[in-house]
């Protein structure tokens, strides 16, 4: 697991052509998991009409005297000026015929790019609780799009989402990184929510803590909800100093 951080920026500036990380950025909003997605249009430079405008995963290419992490948390904080933000490497991507559609070619010229060279991408996922974060995208939109609802995006970046959500779907049943997705405070019910909709199930709320009952990083607090229409519920934390502690006792949660 890498940590983003600012100082991954490179002092030369001279970008690898032939490698770069695309970075699945996962929100949660407590309703349903998104992701984050950037705006790509491409206008005729004589005419000024837009010739396509579709979406991408969030990446660019690494800096030659930049590492792989190093690279994905600089393009975590260019979006959305955090650091210490959770990011894992889960697959790469390397087939030779990546670059095919035509528009991904046509998007290759225009910016002085050879479509037939051979391009390396290293996927990365992160989690963030997408209340925290504002969006710091300079020259090009973004904005969160429900899992769900992503249909299809330029490039190969499509089966890029799709991997990283298979790669999340499995560590999170047997690691605690949901928490990434919640607030420093939460209750129980939320913390069920984040699994329920990443793994696209059900959960019965009797078993479900019975299971969490044996974190011993789940802290509960003296302290309940505040302005809620219901009866407020108690709120938790997580160690995380716990949870290293007693990294043995990984959480088995096979549903």
């Amino acid at each position: 697991m890498a940590k983003a951080s600012s100082g991954a920026l490179s002092a030369s500036k001279v970008y690898n052509n032939y490698v770069s990380v695309d970075c699945v950025i996962f929100g949660f909003d407590f309703t349903r998991l998104q992701v984050l997605l950037v705006d790509r249009v491409m206008t005729d430079p004589e005419s000024g009409v837009v010739r396509f405008n579709d979406l991408t995963l969030t990446g660019n290419h690494i800096y030659e005297d930049e590492d792989l992490d190093a690279a994905a948390a600089r393009v975590l904080f260019d979006l959305t000026g955090l650091q210490d933000i959770y990011l894992e490497q889960f697959r790469t991507f390397g087939a030779p015929h990546r670059i095919s559609k035509e528009n991904d070619r046509a998007w290759l010229r225009a910016n002085g790019r050879n479509p037939d060279q051979r391009i390396i991408t290293v996927g990365y996922y992160s989690l963030l609780a997408t209340d925290n974060v504002t969006l710091e995208w300079k020259g090009r939109n973004v904005q969160w799009m429900p899992v769900d609802e992503v249909k299809s995006l330029a490039f190969d970046h499509l089966e890029i989402l799709e991997e990283a959500l298979a790669a999340l779907r499995r560590k999170l049943l047997h690691e605690p990184i949901g928490f990434a997705l919640l607030p420093e405070k939460f209750t129980l019910s939320q913390l069920q929510r984040i699994y329920e909709v990443i793994l696209g199930v059900s959960l019965d709320k009797r078993n479900f803590r019975k299971k969490i009952a044996r974190m011993k990083y789940l802290v509960p607090l003296d302290e309940k909800q505040k302005g809620v229409a219901h009866k407020p519920a108690r709120l938790y934390v997580f160690d995380r100093e716990q949870y290293e502690a007693n990294k043995k006792d990984l959480l088995d949660f096979a549903i």
